[in-house]
C-alpha cells in the first residue's frame, strides 16, 4: 500500500521505445497498441510509447495509444530540440495523462564527439526543451544521457537548471551499462544531496545491462532515493538489454524488509505480459530467466523437491501464482461458442478491428481446437498475432506444404505460395525438412536475405502444444523478425519465414525505430 509520495515506486516502462530498438523487434501500430493495453492492465505508471520524431509511423502509434490508454501516463521521447519536442507534444496531446521525456547527452565524450557542443550550449538546449515541452503538458521529464560518464559538477548544474525551468522528473541513466551498484547508488545519493530543490522532483534511473547489472544498479538507485525506475518487459532492449521490470518489481515486493517503497503493479499480470511481448517481438524468454522463465519455479534437485513438498518456503521465496504462473488456463475447446471466444479475447485486452476479423479469428480458433484438446491464453495470443500478421502483409501467403523426411534419405519439400495473388510452386532438398522448406521458399522469393536466427519454442505444455517459430532475416541493413505458430513445427517454420519475407517486402516496417 502506498500512503505517500515517498513510499510509491513509479514504474516507467519503455518496452515500446527502448525495447523496440532490439534488432528485428520493430512493432506495427496494432502490436504496440496490444502491448500498451497489457501494460495498462499490468498497472504500469508511465508507458513510454515511442519516439515521435523518429518516424510518422511511430508518432501515429503514440497518438493511438494516447487515445486508448486511460489509467497510465503515455509518454513520448524527444531529443532536446524544437522539432522533437513539438512532435512529441502533438503525439500525446489526446492523452488523459501525457508526458514528454526530453534528453541530451552530458558526458564529455558525447558532448565533444557526438553533439559538437560546449557544456554551456548543452545546458541552454536542455532548458529550452523543457520550457517548450511545458507548452504541451505540465509533466516533463529530463534525462542526462550517459550520466554515468558525466562530471558530477556539470550534472548538478544542468539538473538545477532544468528543475528551475519546470521539469518534474529527473532521470539519471546509465546509458552504456558501465556502472556497478555501489557506485551507482552513491551517485544518485550525491545528486539528491547536492542539486538545489531536489526534493521538488521525482528522481529516476534508467540502466542498461551491458555488464549484467541493470537490475542491481536500478535497485541501488532506489535504495538511495530514486522513486522511478525505467525498465522493460523481459529486459528487452538494444545490446544486452535494459533493466527487467519483472525482476525489479518482485525484488522490491519480496524484500520489503529492505525497500521502503512498493509499486502498484498487479504482479499476476507479469507472466501474461512477458509472453505477449515475447510472441510479438520474436524474442524468446530463456528458460532460466528470473520470474518469467519456464524453469523459474522448477525444482530438479531431490533435496530441493523434498524441501518444497514439506514446506514451500524452504526453497521458494515467491509463489508462482503471484506472478501469473498457473493462472492462465482457459477452458475452451471445439464445442465453445463465438460468445465465449469473444468474451475471453476482451478479458485478454485483444480488440479486433471488425466483425470480419472476429469471424476469421474464430474460424482459426475452431481449426486449432480440432488439433488441441485444451486452448490456453497463450494460444489465443499466438492465434491473433498470426491473423494480424497475415492481414497486414500478404504479398506472400502459404497455400500448400509437403515435406518428406526419412532415415537414409535426403529431406525434400514441395511448397505452393501466393505471390501478390499469383500461385507459384517449387521444391528443394535440404539438410532437414525445415531447411528444405526454407530453400524452396527462397527459390521462389529470391530475397537474397541472410538468415540470422531460427528459434523454436513451445507456446504451452504437452505434445499437442503449438510450436512458435522465430525467423530473423537481414538484408541491406534491415533486420526483421518473422513469427509463425502451428501444432506442426514445419508449417510454423514456413509461416515464420514467409512472415519475415513479407516484412522485408513491406515499406511500412522501419529498419530501425530511431532512424
Amino acid at each position: 500500500m502506498q500512503s505517500s509520495k515517498q513510499d510509491k515506486l513509479i514504474v516507467f516502462d519503455t518496452t515500446l521505445r527502448d525495447g523496440e530498438q532490439s534488432p528485428g523487434a520493430a512493432m506495427t501500430k496494432e502490436e504496440k497498441i496490444r502491448i500498451a493495453r497489457q501494460l495498462e492492465k499490468l498497472g504500469v505508471d508511465v508507458i513510454e510509447a515511442g519516439f515521435a520524431a523518429a518516424s510518422p509511423g511511430d508518432a501515429d502509434a503514440i497518438s493511438a495509444i494516447a487515445q486508448i490508454v486511460k489509467n497510465s501516463t503515455v509518454c513520448s521521447l524527444a531529443r532536446a530540440n524544437e522539432r522533437d519536442v513539438r512532435a512529441a507534444g502533438e503525439a500525446i496531446k489526446s492523452a488523459k495523462s501525457g508526458r514528454i521525456h526530453t534528453f541530451i547527452a552530458t558526458s564529455p565524450i558525447h558532448m565533444e564527439m557526438k553533439l559538437r557542443m560546449t557544456p554551456d550550449q548543452v545546458l541552454e538546449n536542455a532548458v529550452k526543451a523543457v520550457k517548450l515541452a511545458l507548452e504541451y503538458t505540465d509533466d516533463v521529464e529530463f534525462s542526462a544521457e550517459d550520466a554515468v560518464r558525466s562530471e558530477m559538477d556539470f550534472l548538478v548544474r544542468i539538473f538545477d537548471a532544468v528543475i528551475q525551468a519546470g521539469a518534474k522528473t529527473i532521470n539519471v541513466p546509465d546509458t552504456v551499462g558501465y556502472s556497478i551498484p555501489v557506485l551507482w547508488g552513491e551517485r544518485i545519493k550525491q545528486l539528491i544531496e547536492h542539486v538545489p530543490n531536489s526534493g521538488k522532483v521525482i528522481w529516476s534511473t534508467h540502466c542498461h545491462n551491458d555488464l549484467g547489472m541493470a537490475v542491481a544498479n536500478s535497485l541501488a538507485a532506489v535504495m538511495n532515493g530514486a522513486r522511478q525506475v525505467e525498465c522493460t518487459i523481459n529486459g528487452l532492449g538494444e545490446r544486452a538489454g535494459n533493466a527487467s521490470l519483472e525482476e525489479i518489481v518482485m525484488a522490491v515486493k519480496t524484500r520489503r524488509d529492505i525497500f521502503s517503497c512498493d509499486s502498484r503493479i498487479d504482479t499476476t499480470q507479469i507472466v501474461p505480459s512477458s509472453k505477449l511481448v515475447s510472441s510479438i517481438t520474436g524474442y524468446p524468454v530463456q528458460p532460466n530467466k528470473a520470474i518469467v522463465g519456464a524453469n523459474a519455479f522448477a525444482h530438479e534437485s531431490g533435496i530441493h523437491q523434498d524441501g518444497v513438498l514439506k514446506h514451500r518456503e524452504t526453497y521458494e521465496i515467491m509463489r508462482a501464482e503471484d506472478v501469473g504462473w498457473n493462472t492462465n488456463k482457459l477452458t475452451l475447446g471445439k464445442l465453445s461458442g463465438r460468445n465465449a471466444f469473444r468474451s475471453r479475447l476482451q478479458e485478454l485486452g485483444i480488440v479486433l478491428d471488425s466483425e470480419e476479423a472476429m469471424n476469421a479469428a474464430f474460424a482459426r480458433f475452431k481449426d486449432l481446437a480440432d488439433k488441441k484438446r485444451e486452448i490456453y491464453d497463450e494460444d489465443l495470443h499466438a492465434l491473433v498475432s498470426d491473423e494480424v500478421m497475415a492481414e497486414a502483409h500478404e504479398y506472400y501467403k502459404l497455400v500448400y506444404l509437403h515435406v518428406c523426411s526419412e532415415t537414409g534419405e535426403t529431406p525434400h519439400a514441395t511448397i505452393a505460395i501466393l505471390e501478390n495473388g499469383i500461385e507459384r510452386r517449387d521444391e528443394a532438398d535440404g539438410g532437414g525438412p525445415v531447411d528444405a522448406a526454407f530453400k524452396a521458399l527462397e527459390k521462389m522469393a529470391g530475397s537474397g536475405a541472410e538468415l540470422l536466427l531460427y528459434s523454436v519454442n513451445n507456446i504451452t505444455t504437452g505434445t499437442d502444444a503449438q510450436g512458435e517459430v522465430t525467423v530473423r532475416l537481414s538484408k541491406g541493413g534491415r533486420i526483421v523478425n518473422g513469427l509463425g505458430a502451428d501444432t506442426d513445427i514445419v508449417i510454423a517454420s514456413a509461416k515464420a519465414y514467409i512472415n519475415a519475407l513479407n516484412k522485408l517486402h513491406s515499406k511500412l516496417e522501419r529498419a530501425h525505430p530511431q532512424v
